[in-house]
């Protein structure tokens, strides 16, 4: 019998717009999310819950592309808040 780990990890695709994020978390998750080939297309924060290898059952987050860590669009800005833990029923990647 496989044991299944109780926590729950948490798992951002993050990176710059267009670079193929949505793709990465649609292959992971089994989703469908709208891909496009010009940035802009994600422009809030997609989850999804799946299992790993191991067990493990992880939260795998799908952000709006940005271009750094100093936000200057509103999809910049969900990006920098979930990656430094600003939303509060958004775990810490």
């Amino acid at each position: 019998m496989t044991s299944i780990k109780a926590e729950l990890v948490t798992i951002a695709v993050a990176g710059n717009p267009n670079a193929g994020k949505t793709t990465v978390f649609n292959t992971l998750a089994g989703a469908r999310q709208k891909v496009a080939n010009y940035p802009g297309v994600t422009v809030e924060r997609k989850e999804a819950i799946l299992r790993l290898p191991d067990g493990t059952q992880a939260r795998l987050i799908d952000l709006p592309g940005c271009y750094s860590l100093t936000a200057r669009s509103p999809e910049e800005q969900i990006a920098h808040d979930v990656l430094f833990g600003r939303i509060p029923d958004c775990p810490t990647p």
